[in-house]
């Protein structure tokens, strides 16, 4: 599994600083990064992330609801993305099986228009889709029954068991659907603030990584943290890469 980084983790030090901050990621061993918001960010990733030997194999951008979905793929297919995740739908759509249905519609079409660019469509979750709503099952198998198999997941193992859904048993269930984790640690409760490099929080990590030995890509992400997060990521990465070779918790 290849190690990567969501950058919405360092949005203020990319913002203040762009340079020193990927020059920080480079160093602490990354060679991937996962954009946000990609639109905002297009020409100075073109610059930067060559400049410190990043590739950006997956990134998050606005799709469901995008007006032209064709720029969002070609600006991504430029930076040599592969993947193209819409980081959110409004929770306010996960609570009805046909509210589901039509936004797994939208992506099928989606993966139509980004195939035409060469990239591929995926989608990624938070605790609300997590939620076992439906008969034990969660907003995101009912979306990946309604899925073109073009679609992929990157399921959000941290807020996947704050909705109240185990990770590593959903991996078991969705499979292959899966092709990224986003990877992060903390209190089930409590803030965002709290969240923790990997291995001190409340996340069972190896069994998550146990669970689905074929994905693609891990990728470390903080929502917020109260410390230095380039400092929490590297213990993030240093502890990921440990617990692939086997290490325990």
């Amino acid at each position: 599994m290849d190690i990567s980084v969501q950058l919405y983790s360092i949005r203020q030090r990319l913002t203040d600083d762009p340079t020193a901050a990927l020059a920080r990621l480079a160093e602490i061993g990354f060679t991937q990064v996962e954009p946000f918001a990609l639109m905002d960010h297009v020409e100075m990733l073109r610059e930067q992330l060559p400049m410190h030997g990043l590739t950006a194999p997956s990134t998050h951008a606005s799709l469901v609801t995008s007006e032209d979905p064709a720029r969002v793929f070609e600006a991504a297919a430029s930076l040599g993305v592969r993947t193209v995740i819409d980081p959110y739908v409004d929770r306010e759509k996960w609570n009805q099986v046909p509210d589901i249905k039509a936004t797994a519609d939208r992506l099928n079409e989606l993966a139509g228009i980004a195939a035409e660019h060469g990239v591929n469509v995926g989608y990624h979750n938070h605790d609300f889709e997590a939620r076992p709503i439906f008969e034990g099952r969660c907003g995101l198998e009912v979306l990946a029954d309604h899925l073109d198999p073009r679609v992929v997941l990157e399921l959000d193992t941290f807020w996947c068991a704050v909705g109240g859904t185990d990770p590593a048993e959903l991996l078991g269930r969705l499979g292959q659907r899966v092709q990224l984790l986003h990877l992060k640690d903390g209190p089930f409760e409590g803030s965002t603030a709290d969240q923790q490099p990997l291995g001190q929080g409340d996340m069972d990590v190896p069994s998550v990584l146990a669970a689905a030995d074929w994905i693609q890509t891990g990728v470390i992400e903080f929502d917020d943290y109260s410390g230095d997060v380039l400092e929490a990521i590297a213990r993030s990465y240093a502890q990921l890469g440990e617990f692939q070779r086997g290490g325990a918790r």
